[in-house]
């Protein structure tokens, strides 16, 4: 189990550092303003602060699940699953606040919460045994 654990931890942290470039780094360009519903050139501009914000989010939730990662692979155990759950859990929980607040984004927030989800799971396996 704690294999499989840390497979959706590093998925799902590689998944989040992937929005942190869509949403900081790559905005402006048209394949990520089409991913995100971003349709005019002024809608962009005016919502590119708010994104770069956010990305920066989602780094850091991936950075929290790999040090948890890195602690859990040191048999610092106790303090690495503590970082994997709230970094995952933080994640899962975004994925759900966004199905539900915009249905329109439905695949974008299943792909942002199934990983983390199943590392939520199969850490429970793994650390609570």
């Amino acid at each position: 189990m704690l294999l499989t654990t840390m497979i959706f931890s590093g998925l799902a942290a590689a998944i989040h550092v992937y929005i942190f470039v869509l949403e900081s780094l790559r905005w402006d360009l048209p394949s990520t303003r089409k991913a995100f519903g971003i349709k005019t050139d002024a809608e962009a501009s005016a919502t590119k602060p708010l994104a770069f914000n956010q990305g920066f989010y989602n780094l850091f939730l991936a950075v929290l699940t790999v040090l948890g990662m890195v602690l859990v692979l040191a048999s610092s155990t106790t303090a690495g699953a503590t970082l994997i759950f709230a970094g995952t859990g933080s994640m899962a929980a975004a994925g759900m606040v966004l199905l539900f607040s915009s249905p329109k984004l439905a695949r974008a927030a299943i792909l942002q919460l199934t990983a983390p989800a199943l590392a939520i799971i199969f850490g429970l396996l793994a650390f609570t045994r």
